[in-house]
């Protein structure tokens, strides 16, 4: 249960704001960045999210580039510059072959030549579709799916290699719903406009990479359609996003044969075979009706279909790595009637994603060694313990758990293990062959290189010490399988980090409630306090105890119910619980960790703020950010977390301590009633 948080704010955010903050106080003196971001035409009670942050929105519009302008895109922008100088200057390098420094010499090297991509144009991908333009009979796809998802091509299953939900200790092979060119069933179905205007764009969208494969209008229109058909019937039998969230209904291990009657025609074990695992005996399935019809669709679709879909989605995959057209037909779709972006990021940009996903710890080694300070881990160190500290008396206080239930949950608690800062043992990349004869060709080894990397771990001891964020990576993760919170070196690497402006308040409002304390949360909320200290999927609780719980999840799933957005969509209260739940949570557990510190207790005012506004005020500054409506549709549609405005004005609606520091009064807009708030933890 490996959860990555996607734009999750992290403490080196403070330096970039701190850099590009107006002048407010005393002439001459810092900047105070909380105070310069204010709204104060706004009331706090009315919208808190906007009163923190408002006039830093008004004066950071959203870059052509981008479908979000906020503090993670500052953020990105140093560390962005930071791999690109270590990317430059391997490139430049007489790096031994089959160094690390060769690898990302070349990769960048040959990523950032477009004139040799457009003079490639699509033959880095020519032997992959003609793989799959020789198929004969339908007999052949499993084989050449086999053989494309190995390659890092999305296409009708997926198999995934982790730990066991029910056996931590061991590593399993599951199989998950996958194969849609769209984000997620929900595009393919709902009646919406926008929604509608998406699948018409999609279809036109699939049938101009077909032109550009070199078919004719007939022929790639034909095709288009025929994807989207074959996508739709998968679609169909996908699960919705809440209904990913419940591991017990997503956990159903069967044997081969067991896997065999469940989809009848179907050899597993020539497929498992086929996809490097040929002594696999069982299975974890976690969509069995998703597979039912993966078995009827090799009986009923005839081979040209099959040539349409996995054509498609072998160019979906490595269109950015091709020439410009194909870069650019996949940004106006991907990009633009997705997310909103009017213009693509610059070429660099674009091969630094790339080069993180296939060099990743490469990257991090080069990155810890310059930029990683020991004073900046001895700190989030500190704060560490200091609010897991804060829940422990949480969890002893709360008057809705009994005794001995307490004592499991604080034993999990304290077993949680912190991992800060980078792995102490890297990734060894010798096998992976990089060169500069393209970057697709790079691209299409480095996934090779991953997917044997990851299927290498079946049958073989759990390697606990492992990452899955490179340190350079702006975010951080509850796992709950490891039970264990992972925050990387990105979120010091940035100079100013520890200035002494950067208050005891700032920053337990922003990494001690939106960082540490959610994550920790996260082991307790609606999904993760269903694995126990070991990192089993095991029921912990007494009964009584876990139906008391599930009232006040309720709640808070009714409550975020409520928010509508973009005229008619709302946020999804059961899909985003978790995240709500770690937001609340890592609020009031951070608020009573920093409640200890000797600033708080002084209780002085900084640039006119209390102590604990300049708290609250930290967290908001986390969700720094304003987006564009497409990508607001596109986030509630596809992401379990609630977006920026709400992850602010949600959880602060239910905290007391809020309404006593700013005023909040019956009648404004996030005032609720003090029986109907909600508490959890």
């Amino acid at each position: 249960m490996n959860r990555n948080l996607l734009a999750l704010p992290l403490l080196a955010a403070l330096a970039t704001a701190c850099n590009s903050a107006p002048t407010a106080g005393d002439a001459g003196a810092k900047p105070d960045l909380l105070r310069a971001a204010l709204d104060t035409t706004v009331a706090p009670g009315d919208d808190f999210f906007s009163y923190a942050n408002g006039t830093w929105i008004k004066n950071h519009p959203i870059p052509a580039s981008e479908s979000n302008a906020g503090i993670g895109i500052e953020v990105q922008k140093e560390i962005y510059a930071r791999l690109r100088e270590t990317s430059v200057e391997a490139a430049k390098a007489s790096a031994a072959a089959g160094s690390n420094q060769q690898k990302i010499g070349d990769f960048w090297a040959v990523g950032i030549d477009s004139v040799k991509a457009d003079k490639l144009g699509a033959t880095p991908i020519k032997a992959e579709l003609e793989r799959i333009a020789a198929m004969k009979t339908v007999a052949e796809v499993p084989a050449v799916v086999a053989h494309e998802i190995q390659l890092g091509v999305r296409a009708l299953i997926g198999p995934r290699v982790s730990q066991d939900d029910k056996n931590s200790d061991k590593m399993a092979l599951y199989l998950y719903q996958s194969g849609l060119g769209l984000p997620n069933r929900d595009y393919y179905f709902n009646t919406d406009t926008r929604t509608k205007n998406i699948r018409r764009a999609y279809v036109r969208h699939v049938a101009s990479v077909f032109k550009l494969l070199g078919q004719d209008s007939t022929a790639a229109n034909a095709n288009a359609a025929r994807v989207m058909a074959l996508e739709t019937t998968l679609a169909k039998s996908s699960r919705k996003l809440e209904a990913l969230r419940d591991p017990y209904k997503n956990y159903n291990k069967m044997t081969i044969a067991q896997l065999d009657k469940l989809t009848p025609g179907i050899d597993w074990q020539t497929w498992f075979g086929q996809l490097g695992a040929p002594r696999v005996d069982t299975v974890i399935v976690g969509q069995p009706e998703f597979y039912q019809t993966v078995g009827q669709l090799l009986k009923t679709k005839p081979v040209a279909d099959w040539q349409a879909y996995l054509t498609w989605a072998v160019a979906r995959e490595y269109s950015p790595t091709l020439s410009q057209p194909f870069a650019d037909e996949s940004f106006k779709f991907y990009g633009t009637t997705l997310r909103g972006a009017k213009a693509m990021r610059p070429r660099w940009k674009r091969v630094l994603d790339m080069e993180e996903d296939a060099l990743g710890d490469a990257l991090g080694q080069l990155f810890v060694k310059e930029y990683f300070k020991p004073e900046a881990k001895a700190r989030y160190d500190t704060l560490v313990k200091n609010v897991v500290a804060s829940f422990t008396e949480h969890i002893k206080n709360v008057d809705w758990m009994s005794a001995p239930t307490k004592v499991v949950a604080l034993d999990k608690l304290h077993k949680i293990a912190p991992k800060v800062g980078y792995p102490n043992k890297w990734k060894d990349y010798s096998s992976l062959t990089i060169d500069r004869s393209s970057l697709a060709a790079n691209v299409m080894r480095a996934n090779q290189w991953q997917y044997n990397y990851q299927l290498h771990k079946l049958g073989r001891p759990v390697d606990r010490t492992e990452w899955g964020m490179t340190p350079q990576t702006y975010n951080a993760y509850y796992n709950g399988s490891n039970n264990e919170i992972v925050l990387p070196a990105a979120a010091f690497a940035i100079p100013t980090l520890l200035d002494a402006d950067a208050d005891d308040a700032l920053v337990y409002g922003y990494a001690g409630a939106s960082t540490i304390g959610h994550e920790l949360t996260h082991g307790f909320d609606d999904e993760g306090s269903q694995y126990d200290a070991h990192g089993n999927l095991h029921e912990w609780w007494s009964k009584a105890d876990r139906e008391h719980f599930n009232q006040r999840v309720a709640v808070i799933v009714k409550q975020f119910n409520g928010y509508t957005l973009l005229d008619s969509m709302h946020i999804n209260g059961k899909a985003t619980a978790g995240e709500n739940i770690a937001d609340l949570g890592g609020i009031v557990i951070g608020l009573d960790a920093f409640k200890k510190t000797k600033e708080y207790k002084e209780g002085k005012k900084v640039a006119g703020l209390t102590p604990v506004q300049r708290y609250f005020l930290g967290y908001a500054l986390g969700w720094q950010m304003h987006v564009r409506d497409e990508a607001l549709a596109s986030q509630l549609l596809t992401d379990v977390h609630s977006p920026a405005q709400y992850r602010v004005n949600g959880p602060m609606a239910d905290v007391p301590a809020f309404y006593e520091a700013f005023g909040v009064k019956p009648g404004q807009k996030l005032f609720i009633p003090d029986s109907a708030r909600v508490k959890i933890w």
